[in-house]
């Protein structure tokens, strides 16, 4: 994947700077909030706590906040770069955090190099979080750091550099050791680097069973022995009484070589004198210590791991520490102690032996993956790891004593955490893992915009389509070269001066031409760029259109209409958002063409949406919005939608769908099983029809202005090939989806 310098800087900086923000978790609007909030509700807590203090866990966010501290002595391969060099890299660990195992964080960055001032700090901010995760601080303060807190706090304290990638890669060596059949206890290893990373998974791998004495480790000046006078105590432990003058006597037959130190630091050669079934973790990032293509053209027996994501087998750390901490909160753990740390080796371990889901193999383009040597540990965007290893490691506490909460119902605790992890929220995650199955020419008639330019290139650079830029080709190439983009990634026409041009212009005419096109008024027309890409679709040389960001709806749809037409399928043109709020996704329809449908085309939006819900992975469950709850009240308005659900259940049994009914009764469960217990979509809809434009539109902006949710559209449904009209101002990440959108939408429709 490649990614600009200046789009890592616009992404950090664009809008709201960093990453992060802080959002209040209760209601604050009027003076009675404020007085539950604040002075004088808020002491009531305090008393509570005050009088028992782990009554915190109850009344404040501990139990869920976790710190990333830091002072920017190790950061990535950057090294010393100082506190706040270091601190977008510890918004980003927040970010993951949350993202991955619902974790809230606030990062600190420490300015000093003074270990005893590091543990002074966490020590005094106990009151304040449910754990600590330590992170690019060098070694070997990181160990004294870590130590110190781990005697002298009861909350989690974890290094994720030392443990992260000791806990991901001793998962990957137990499963490549037994793939390789061969035993923990008889491995003979070569470590390149004597950092904390190193020094840690050395630790854990002895604890899994490593024999110490079979592991020789190597830092930059060589053989880590006992003829050393300048090794600290965490080297000394790993010092042999023999001592081998180079990597090269080192590697002869040996089982393992594990590299966490920088790029190309052993060669082809080494890995011709490993032992049979040899296993190498070459894990120096971005550059591992031999290229993963030069080390399998040696040995088709080979067994190997890199921390790149572009190469099978990724020891990446976020498939360890937000499930770990996940675990450790969730039972309110004093520590994180070596046995949860092994808990979650063995539960990674584990996964990787199971069959892989569907929505994982779609995640990664449709391959297939099964327990080998091309797959020993689980992908990082496996949504089982949540739901296997925090439990794994809450179990662990609860064994070992460190738990101050006892968890009775696993099962519920499992679904608890699939709610957290909020799935339904990958719905655009699963839709672009599609469309990079099998990209599709998309055109886009405002070539000239600068968001247009920088999506279509991600579209490319990510595989999800082939595009097409239309416009003046002088202004198209000026703004490439300008954003220093490749020219080679675009396909460009210019309307005006196409050779295509005629031919548009006369298939045009011959639609058009009892509708009041003469053939002059379709040249002129044709020239216009929405026009040119939508006969583009309609004539086969392109896929799909995305348009609208620098115009009216009516201005894009139009030629839409009058090039591409309606689907004979729906019959009607509608279009729909998708609402994503509070871990659950919602679609609107339709918010964006009919004025006022009557029965008969409000049940075709139905039929059609729910038909485009079934493309994201989702069952629809489809809710015909009104101001009556099944005739509670009876009028023309909630009569044709009482008549729409009537058509729906006719023409398409299939579809779960009911109505009329309220907003609030369509979405709340415990309304529905109480006082409609007769309705088929108990749980609750997520298929919105709302009853006119009026409504629909509303609905959406509201919730796009006023809430923390997040839409997704507009998508065009019922036209006869994939239309998709942006929003006017839509940023560069709402173009690159509604383009995955629509491709997929192109391959479904080659496949029915």
């Amino acid at each position: 994947m490649s990614i600009s310098k200046e789009e890592a800087l616009k992404y950090h900086s664009e809008g709201r700077k960093g990453k992060i923000e802080v959002i209040a978790s209760k209601p604050c609007f009027t003076s009675r909030d404020l007085s539950l909030a604040y002075t004088p509700g808020v002491a009531e807590p305090c008393r509570e706590i005050h009088k028992n203090e782990d009554d915190v866990y109850n009344y404040t966010a501990k139990g869920n906040l976790v710190a990333v501290v830091s002072n920017g002595t190790a950061v990535l391969g950057l090294g010393d770069i100082g506190a706040a060099a270091g601190k977008p890299v510890m918004e980003g660990k927040g970010v993951l955090f949350k993202r991955f195992a619902d974790i809230d964080v606030f990062d600190l960055e420490v300015n000093t190099h003074d270990p005893k001032k590091m543990i002074e700090l966490v020590q005094l901010l106990e009151p304040t979080f449910g754990g600590i995760n330590l992170e690019d601080i060098k070694a070997p303060e990181c160990f004294e750091i870590e130590e110190e807190l781990k005697r002298t706090t009861n909350i989690p304290i974890f290094h994720d550099d030392q443990h992260g990638t000791a806990i991901i890669s001793c998962a990957a060596l137990i499963n490549a050791a037994e793939i390789a059949g061969k035993k923990l206890k008889d491995l003979k290893m070569v470590v390149s680097g004597a950092g904390a990373s190193a020094i840690a998974c050395c630790n854990l791998y002895i604890r899994a069973g490593v024999i110490r004495e079979n592991i020789s480790m190597f830092d930059s000046k060589g053989h880590l022995h006992n003829g050393r006078t300048d090794l600290n105590e965490y080297k000394k432990a790993f010092a042999q009484e023999k001592e081998l003058s180079s990597l090269e006597e080192a590697m002869k037959d040996v089982d393992v070589f594990l590299g966490l130190s920088k790029a190309d630091v052993i060669g082809p050669e080494l890995i011709e004198i490993m032992a049979k079934n040899p296993i190498v973790f070459a894990m120096a990032n971005p550059d591992p210590e031999i290229k993963y293509e030069v080390a399998k053209a040696v040995r088709d027996d080979i067994i190997m791991a890199t921390g790149r994501s572009d190469y099978p087998n990724q020891v990446n750390n976020v498939l360890g520490f937000p499930f770990i901490f996940r675990g450790a909160l969730d039972v309110r753990a004093k520590a994180i102690n070596e046995e949860m740390k092994m808990a979650a080796v063995i539960a990674l371990s584990e996964l990787a032996k199971e069959q892989v889901p569907d929505v994982v193999i779609k995640a990664y383009g449709g391959k297939e993956f099964s327990f080998g040597q091309d797959y020993i540990i689980p992908k990082p965007f496996d949504p089982r790891v949540l739901w296997k290893v925090a439990p794994a490691v809450a179990k662990a506490a609860m064994e070992t004593g460190v738990a101050r909460k006892s968890i009775d119902n696993w099962q519920a605790y499992e679904e608890e955490l699939q709610e957290r992890l909020g799935f339904s929220q990958e719905i655009m995650r699963i839709m672009i893992h599609k469309a990079q199955e099998n990209p599709q020419k998309v055109v886009f008639p405002e070539g000239e915009e600068e968001k247009i330019i920088r999506a279509a290139d991600a579209i490319f650079n990510d595989n999800i389509a082939k595009p097409i830029l239309l416009g003046n080709l002088n202004k198209i190439k000026a703004k490439i070269a300008e954003l220093n983009l490749n020219e080679a990634n675009f396909e460009l026409f210019d309307p005006e001066s196409s050779e295509m041009l005629s031919e548009y212009a006369t298939q045009f005419y011959r639609k058009r031409h009892r509708k009041g096109i003469t053939q002059r008024k379709a040249l002129e027309l044709i020239k216009i760029p929405n026009y040119f890409g939508s006969m583009m679709v309609e004539m086969g040389h392109a896929d799909a259109l995305i348009s609208g960001l620098t115009s009216h709806y009516p201005e894009t749809i139009r030629p839409a209409l009058q090039c591409v037409g309606v689907s004979k399928d729906y019959g009607t043109v509608s279009g729909m958002y998708i609402v994503v709020i509070k871990r659950k996704v919602f679609f609107f329809a339709d918010t964006t063409v009919n004025i006022d449908p009557d029965s008969e085309k409000l049940a075709q939006i139905a039929v059609s949406a729910a038909d485009t819900v079934k493309k994201f992975n989702m069952i629809p469950k489809v809710a015909m919005l009104s101001f009556s709850n099944f005739g509670s009240s009876v009028h023309e308005q909630s009569l044709k939608v009482k008549k729409a659900v009537e058509i729906v259940h006719e023409r398409r049994p299939d579809i779960i769908c009911e109505g009329e009914m309220q907003a609030d009764t369509a979405v709340v469960s415990e309304i529905l099983e109480k006082e409609f217990p007769f309705s088929q979509v108990q749980g609750g809809a997520n298929v919105l029809i709302f009853p006119n434009l009026s409504a629909g539109n509303i609905a959406y902006k509201l919730f796009e202005r006023l809430s923390s949710a997040t839409v997704i559209g507009p998508i065009l449904m019922g036209m006869n090939k994939p239309v998709h009209v942006l929003q006017r101002g839509a940023t560069v990440d709402d173009i690159i989806n509604m383009t995955a959108v629509a491709v997929v939408e192109v391959i479904n429709s080659a496949k029915a």
